[in-house]
């Protein structure tokens, strides 16, 4: 998949959740910063990796905090 439809893929998702990606944002913590529960974010790397087509172990996924690693990550 060319990489700039993953990012652009990606951005959308983010946006459903209400997470902008604009500026610092990117590196805003999902857990202190906008109150996510652990559920939450293991639904949002679930839906990141169905449009980018990639699955992150375990391990990553318990250990990301910010919207820039997810995104590091998959990409």
């Amino acid at each position: 998949m060319n990489k700039y439809i993953q990012l652009r893929k990606i951005a959308e998702v983010f946006h459903i959740y209400g997470i902008s990606l604009a500026g610092k944002n990117r590196h805003i913590n999902l857990y202190n910063d906008l109150k996510m529960q652990h559920l939450f974010v293991v639904g949002l790397i679930f839906e990141l990796e169905l449009v980018s087509q990639k699955e992150l172990d375990d391990i990553h996924v318990s250990s990301v905090e910010t919207p820039y690693q997810i995104i590091e990550k998959l990409v």
